[in-house]
């Protein structure tokens, strides 16, 4: 029942800007932490950034002082703003959601179906 939608992908110039969001929608009790991962052709997925519903915020070394990553509970939706993208940002991008499901206390992992960022001149 649960979903995560991505949308905000695209293609942009070396130094252009895109703004990524993912809403959560379904049978779900509470939402702890939502983040950002990112997967390029023949590499191993990455984490981008991560916020916990505490409203803190962490990010790779790769993308500090470009990214950043911000949540609205009442929405169930977080969003990645990029800023001055470069080639090496190129990947599909993940959301992903650790929640927890009605009658459980456990935490779920659930991932969106993936966007596409291209960043090319």
């Amino acid at each position: 029942q649960v979903q995560l939608e991505e949308s905000g992908g695209g293609l942009v110039q070396p130094g252009g800007s895109l703004r990524l969001s993912c809403a959560a929608s379904g049978n779900i009790f509470s939402i702890n932490t939502m983040g950002w991962y990112r997967q390029a052709p023949g590499k191993q997925r990455e984490l981008v950034a991560t916020v916990p519903s505490g409203g803190s915020t962490n990010y790779a070394d790769s993308v500090k002082g470009r990214f950043t990553i911000s949540r609205d509970n009442a929405k169930n939706t977080v969003y990645l703003q990029m800023n001055t993208l470069k080639p090496e940002d190129t990947a599909v991008y993940y959301c992903n959601a650790a929640l927890r499901l009605p009658g459980s206390f456990r935490l779920f992992n659930y991932w969106g179906q993936g966007t596409q960022v291209t960043v090319s001149s």
